[in-house]
């Protein structure tokens, strides 16, 4: 798994799926079903983001906020994330296209190439979770439990547990949870949590579903001359 798994797990936020549930009436079925239904429709959609990193040792917590952007494109899922301090300082810029991630560090002024290599399918799995994932997909790769529904911005959510099949990706994650509106395919909140203790909170506002998304916004702008390291 690595850095870039972890940095497209904290910016795609595991975006899932869950209204047109009744909160009395669901269960973990109707929940897949209704992702099965909604997985095909997904196209692209934008959001705003706020992060909190949470460290378990010394009970901190580190918040961010700014914008993120998943499309459905030829060569896979492509996701973008700019994000900022509270204070508004710039934070981190991420991008995610043909099997490489690309994190720019506009603090440290660096700019960090990783190459997924043999683990496309992996990373790419990442943001397919997130985003039109199938209720099949998902319970292949986790084990899933419905912690009951809830809403959120007046929107009925399905809470969800999930607990990777994978080994490496439990060494990074030992669960996660997402918050589901299953009609779109996506999530309004998600906690990853590492063995740790510590955890990654993020919750989606001003949520655009479904509406082009311009070609120009999945660049980033790096100064020229940034030094660049490829892994």
């Amino acid at each position: 798994m690595g850095l870039a798994a972890t940095a497209i797990a904290m910016a795609a936020g595991f975006v899932l799926a869950g209204t047109g549930l009744r909160a009395q009436k669901a269960d973990l079925a109707s929940v897949l079903q209704q992702m099965d239904a909604s997985a095909g429709k997904f196209q692209d959609v934008t959001a705003n983001v706020k992060v909190d990193n949470y460290t378990a040792v010394v009970q901190d917590h580190e918040y961010q906020q700014g914008t993120t952007a998943f499309r459905r494109a030829s060569g896979g899922m492509e996701m973008v994330t700019h994000l900022k301090t509270l204070d508004g300082k710039a934070y981190a810029d991420l991008l995610y296209r043909n099997g490489e991630l690309d994190y720019y560090n506009p603090v440290q002024k660096q700019e960090t190439i990783i190459a997924a290599g043999a683990n496309k399918q992996e990373y790419d799995s990442f943001l397919a979770t997130g985003f039109g994932a199938t209720g099949k997909e998902l319970s292949a790769a986790w084990t899933v439990t419905l912690m009951g529904m809830e809403s959120i911005d007046g929107v009925q959510t399905a809470k969800l547990d999930l607990v990777s099949k994978d080994a490496r990706v439990r060494e990074n994650f030992s669960h996660v949870q997402v918050w589901l509106d299953a009609s779109r395919d996506i999530s309004l909140k998600q906690v990853m949590v590492q063995p740790s203790g510590d955890s990654r909170t993020v919750t989606y506002s001003n949520v655009e579903y479904n509406t082009p998304v311009k070609s120009d916004l999945f660049k980033l702008d790096i100064p020229k001359g940034t030094p660049v390291q490829r892994r």
